[in-house]
């Protein structure tokens, strides 16, 4: 009996503690997400109480209001916002900042002696 025994098993390659994937597993997830998710994530959206809002208030989003709202929410999240009033000059919104989503909007008549709650931060567009 000339045989070696061994215990156990061997592994020809690097052995990551349990829980952690390796750095090639965790690359291939991040790329995972979809084009359309991607493209919804840098966009403005409205919630359907904010569509419903707007629509009952007349209110009109321009495409240079929407511009505008989206450099203020990017600004609003650089600075850790999470929901933040946005002020246009005849409109109010409150807006999620970490989904993009507008929650709610205002006319100018709605905001007279209106106390708005829940914010963390306002933001000023002219």
């Amino acid at each position: 009996m000339t045989d070696r025994m061994t215990v156990g098993q061997l592994y020809t390659g690097k052995i990551s503690p349990a829980g952690v994937r390796p750095k090639s597993e965790r690359l291939s997830n991040a790329n995972d997400t979809s084009f359309e998710e991607i493209l919804q994530s840098n966009f403005v959206r409205f919630s359907q109480h904010a569509e419903m809002r707007l629509r009952q208030r007349g209110i009109q989003m321009g495409p240079e209001q929407l511009s505008k709202l989206e450099t203020a929410i990017d600004k609003a999240a650089a600075k850790g916002a999470k929901e933040s009033l946005v002020l246009l000059p005849d409109t109010a919104l409150i807006v999620n900042i970490k989904n993009r989503m507008v929650v709610t909007a205002m006319d100018q008549s709605s905001m007279k002696e209106h106390v708005f709650t829940q914010i963390d931060s306002a933001i000023v567009l002219t």
